[in-house]
């Protein structure tokens, strides 16, 4: 329904899209390189994040020591001028693999949008596990919004945003890697928040 005001919803990603990838910032804070793997290197969450909490638990990293790191990150150069331009145009959906204790300062400065993310298990200031939301979370994000009549357009820059990408009625790949899209590419590719908006606004245009 485009043209008719902001009743379309736009799923994005979060990191790597709006903010800094979390985990890099740890990974430089504390000194451990594998940390910098994500998405994009290990397509498969569940193996990332058993890797990521094996690596803190081993290093000692504790909550505090995380969420430190995440009160310094600062919303990607743009993001805050692209999701105003967005809300003008859709309702807003943040669709992310990260936890509720690592990204609500963060959506402090991105204004507030819906975020539809995961739990963390935690004991005496030690991450002992997580809780993800639903089994195939961000695909059936999108599916529950279509359900509902709404029609859906996503963006997302790495492997776990594909079945959201894909079950939208329109996906586009943000600042991906080369390997993301050479397996993908049927979904357009912004390099920019500029490019990302003619495609939005192209596709939101559509009746």
């Amino acid at each position: 329904m485009g043209k008719g005001g902001n009743v379309d919803i736009l799923c994005l990603d979060l990191e790597g899209v709006l903010i800094p990838e979390i985990w890099l910032g740890v990974a430089d804070r504390t000194g451990i390189d594998e940390l910098k793997k994500t998405t994009r290197d290990i397509p498969v969450y569940d193996d990332l994040m058993r890797l990521r909490l094996g690596l803190i638990r081993s290093h000692e990293v504790d909550l505090a020591t995380i969420q430190d790191v995440i009160e310094s990150l600062e919303p990607l150069p743009g993001a805050t001028e692209f999701l105003a331009w967005v809300r003008t145009r859709f309702q807003v959906a943040i669709v992310s693999d990260t936890f509720y204790e690592f990204a609500m300062p963060l959506m402090a400065k991105l204004g507030h949008p819906l975020l539809l993310c995961h739990r963390l298990q935690i004991d005496a200031g030690t991450i002992t596990g997580y809780q993800l939301r639903q089994d195939d979370p961000k695909r059936r994000s999108v599916a529950a919004f279509k359900s509902l009549r709404y029609r859906v357009f996503a963006a997302g820059d790495s492997f776990n945003d594909i079945p959201m990408l894909e079950e939208a009625d329109q996906g586009f790949l943000f600042q991906a890697p080369e390997n993301v899209v050479a397996a993908h590419p049927q979904f357009p590719r912004a390099d920019d928040y500029a490019a990302l908006q003619v495609f939005l606004e192209e596709a939101h245009a559509k009746p």
